[in-house]
């Protein structure tokens, strides 16, 4: 695992464009599984926003027989590393969701891989469970195409969420539990600052900056 950025956005990510369209912020509970590279920094990514409750990181898209580190990272099994994260519509919508993920959590420009992880494992999903998340979550690419805020196309797939699997315990809240990670230290803390110096607004309390930590 290496680090990666998003070199080709070409709008401050604090001008990132919303989604015109969105999902009902009714209830209490909903879900959303992503694939973004490594599942430890989109987790550290999605733990810092208000009103997301819970992310856990596990296997998409394969078989129940494989889902597990060694066969994933063959890239030969069918998953992607994704988290499934849980969340309060009424806090936070699918598309602030779907946002962070396009402009912060991930490059989406890049096929099959984020910086030098390269496999299917590491590819760029939605993992949709109704055909609302789908067609908000095609819209929204449609949408970031047109505005050009990426030099490439966006190649992030649709795929439907038939099962999650949950990785192995040592995966999970694995940057908060190892800062000093050299992985962690030079993909996931980058990408929750950017978060932090972009998206204050959307925080959890405990992320929030002072005046004495700038």
């Amino acid at each position: 695992m290496t680090s990666c950025d998003i070199p080709g956005l070409k709008v401050p990510r604090s001008r990132f464009p919303d989604p015109e369209q969105d999902l009902s912020q009714q209830g209490s509970e909903a879900r959303l599984v992503l694939a973004g590279g490594c599942f430890w920094c989109v987790e550290a990514v999605y733990l810092a926003i208000n009103g997301v409750t819970r992310v856990e990181s596990g296997y998409a898209g394969g078989s129940a027989e494989t889902a597990n580190y060694q066969a994933v990272g063959s890239g030969t099994s069918g998953h992607a590393e994704v988290v499934d994260v849980h969340y309060d519509p009424s806090k936070v919508s699918f598309g602030e969701l779907l946002k962070v993920f396009f402009s912060v959590a991930h490059d989406p420009t890049q096929l099959n891989r984020q910086g030098n992880d390269r496999g299917t494992q590491y590819r760029s999903a939605v993992f949709y469970e109704t055909d609302e998340q789908k067609q908000v979550t095609e819209a929204y690419i449609r949408q970031l195409d047109a505005a050009g805020v990426y030099p490439e196309p966006i190649v992030t797939r649709l795929e439907p969420l038939d099962a999650f699997y949950p990785a192995e315990e040592y995966h999970q809240n694995f940057a908060a539990r190892n800062p000093y990670q050299p992985y962690v230290m030079a993909a996931a803390a980058p990408k929750v600052e950017k978060l932090v110096a972009n998206y204050p607004d959307r925080l959890k309390p405990e992320y929030v900056q002072s005046d004495n930590d700038q």
